[in-house]
């Protein structure tokens, strides 16, 4: 209990990917909606502003729910609405159990999940286990030689070094925000400089010791809390982190996206878990989890959606992958493969809060090789962006990765086509990447813009600036035009929901033309429903072919679908 708070690819032609058999307990009842979801992710800051103070907030998202339903969402998914600083835009929480007031109350958020189930959706929250904010109460205590309140965080003795005794950093491990991963406190007692602690992010975030039975219990306790307001289950921060190597070993050069850290993805971690999933199946119906796990090594990524243990994990390689028919069926590939190993679906998704905006990533030349989220705002002063044709390979790869078996993520304005905002002034940029690379690296504010919805905007005084000509995105000019990317998601999410979310397995069309990347997968009405895409060149569907979507409106000759394109299609006739 806090002080003062509460209780309580390729491998052969035609190859059919199966999943492994699940039981009957596992599929087929209402409690597996998170296998083939659409779920919307809310970045609350910047989603809609109830009260004009430039701050996005819980009435501001109340007021916008029946765009979500329009839109054909099954659940969506808060970023941290917790008190905080906003150090790391609310990732650093400073009261579990409780809303930030910039954002709203705890009685509004409890009305906000009872309209969001009234228009039957889900509620996801994000819960942030790996470390605190240092205006946490228990990290308070600690600063103040409160014992069991330390014993709760990673406070170590330094290494002697040239400027005295415990003056070097404990070990060589560095932040994922920059710079190193310990900051050295104060004694309280002396005043004099004393034990550093860890912060594998920001200073102000510092690392639980989850070794402390105290950490464990009280996560759960707040689980529970939130479970029983009604939320149906958390999307997991850094679901990696939390347990470290004992004795804090250098990590010696390892990164964690390359190869063990003693810092990430300890075995320990899965124990958490384990707690975590019993809790959550003894309510009716069962909650859920899904991990954000970068795990280094990818077969370990399976362990983490054991049936005991956490339901479903993102899918981040889309995030990164180049726009074009091989990188993309691999991927593809990999993914389905580890959904049928594990027996947890795949997790789909384009953008999130941390990465460039699909729209802006497709809009330069497309590497073969990937080369992280950091690579892809490195090339910002290299290259001016086509936006045009960034918005036609994204509506292309909206389409694709609608088709695919399993659940869907769909980002914040990613339906109303929005890019990343690259020139955001260094003035108006918060995030701690930014300040912490000195500059270098611009950071993710740029995905991070409020919404326009009105085609007023630019709106004044927004917690980040909207750029010039944000309103002719905005929703209400999308409103009613067949041609608008909220059109192409209403319209590419309602046949989901009726033909491919309870599809059968994918199945490669390898008899397609060269450079399109085409399946097939049986829906519950019969036949066969196709996706095509098309990367570099025009492809000529086959004789009989009705196409059903296309992510661009006018189709360039009859049956002919342009490069960048996805069309979804059935044969309606055999060709003669």
């Amino acid at each position: 209990m806090l002080p003062g708070g509460r209780p309580g690819h390729r491998p052969g032609a035609g190859r059919l990917l199966r999943p492994r058999l699940v039981s009957s307990a596992e599929t087929g009842t209402a409690s597996d909606w998170w296998r083939t979801a659409v779920v919307y992710q809310v970045l609350l800051r910047s989603f809609a502003d109830g009260d004009g103070d430039g701050v996005g907030d819980l009435a501001g998202l109340r007021a916008r729910l029946p765009h979500l339903a329009a839109l054909g969402v099954d659940a969506v998914w808060v970023n941290p609405w917790y008190p905080s600083p906003m150090v790391d835009a609310g990732y650093d929480v400073a009261d579990y159990r409780d809303v930030d007031p910039a954002y709203g109350t705890l009685e509004e958020a409890r009305a906000f999940v009872d309209e969001a189930h009234a228009l039957g959706m889900r509620v996801l929250l994000d819960v942030v286990p790996n470390h605190t904010s240092d205006a946490h109460p228990w990290f308070r205590a600690a600063l103040d030689g409160d014992e069991s309140a330390r014993a709760r965080y990673l406070f170590r003795p330094g290494r002697d070094g040239d400027d005295g005794p415990g003056a070097e950093p404990p070990n060589d491990w560095d932040s994922s925000f920059r710079g190193p991963a310990w900051t050295r406190s104060t004694d309280p007692a002396t005043g004099e400089p004393g034990e550093w602690y860890l912060h594998l992010f920001a200073p102000e975030q510092p690392d639980l010791d989850w070794s402390n039975p105290q950490v464990h219990a009280e996560l759960l306790d707040v689980l529970r809390f939130w479970f029983d307001l009604g939320v149906d289950g958390f999307r997991v921060d850094v679901a990696h982190g939390l347990a470290k190597a004992a004795g804090l070993p250098d990590a010696e050069g390892a990164d964690r996206r390359t190869q063990a850290h003693p810092g990430w993805d300890q075995d320990e971690v899965h124990d958490v878990y384990r707690a975590w999933r019993a809790l959550a199946d003894s309510y009716d119906p069962p909650r859920v989890f899904v991990a954000e796990a970068w795990v280094a090594r990818r077969e370990r990524l399976p362990l983490y959606v054991r049936p005991d243990e956490l339901h479903a994990a993102f899918a981040f390689e889309p995030l990164h992958v180049a726009w074009r028919e091989g990188p993309w069926r691999r991927v593809v590939e990999r993914e389905l493969a580890f959904s049928a190993a594990s027996g947890a679906p795949s997790s789909w998704v384009l953008t999130n809060h941390d990465v460039v905006r699909q729209v802006t990533r497709y809009a330069r030349q497309q590497p073969e090789e990937k080369g992280g989220n950091e690579w892809e705002r490195a090339r910002w002063p290299l290259s001016a962006p086509d936006l045009e044709l960034g918005r036609r390979r994204a509506r292309a790869a909206h389409l694709l990765v609608a088709a695919l078996p399993g659940v869907l993520y769909v980002y914040l304005g990613e339906e109303l086509g929005l890019p990343e905002v690259e020139d955001l002034p260094a003035a108006a940029r918060v995030d701690p990447i930014f300040h912490r690379s000195g500059g270098t690296d611009p950071g993710r504010d740029g995905s991070r813009v409020p919404l326009p919805w009105t085609g007023e905007e630019p709106v004044a005084g927004t917690w980040l600036p909207q750029p010039p000509g944000w309103g002719a995105l905005a929703a209400a000019v999308q409103e009613g035009d067949p041609s608008s990317v909220l059109s192409l998601y209403r319209a590419s999410l309602g046949l989901r929901r009726r033909l491919w979310a309870g599809a059968g397995p994918l199945v490669w069309d390898d008899d397609a033309p060269a450079g399109v990347l085409a399946f097939h997968r049986a829906p519950q009405d019969g036949g066969l429903l196709h996706s095509w895409t098309t990367f570099e060149e025009p492809a000529r569907l086959p004789d009989g072919a009705e196409v059903l979507l296309a992510s661009r409106p006018e189709l360039t000759g009859a049956g002919v679908l342009p490069p960048d394109t996805t069309a979804w299609w059935r044969l309606v006739h055999l060709p003669s």
